[in-house]
């Protein structure tokens, strides 16, 4: 596998899209494919720009991480602690 089609793969499986349109991220590996084959450099450009608007699709479908800071989780531990409170 080429060097742009190990990076979309690993950017569609970090983005975890492949279950939620197993069609569009393969459409983009076949592209990112065809743009690491030297030779013709408009085929390249052309499969280039189409694996962007894919790739932009994908992200627009990617779930949002759930990251946590510290407030988060006082938060979480104040929430628990009215519901423990409530049922005392």
């Amino acid at each position: 596998m080429g060097e742009v089609a190990e990076a979309i793969t690993e950017e569609i499986d970090k983005l975890s899209v492949g279950e939620i349109a197993p069609g569009l991220a393969a459409l983009a590996v076949s592209l990112a494919r065809s743009v690491d084959v030297p030779g013709n450099a408009t085929a390249q450009s052309n499969a280039a720009r189409e694996l962007r608007a894919v790739m932009e699709d994908l992200r627009k479908l990617a779930p949002v991480a759930a990251e946590t800071d510290r407030v988060d989780e006082l938060a979480k531990k104040r929430q628990d602690g009215r519901i423990r409170a409530r049922r005392a």
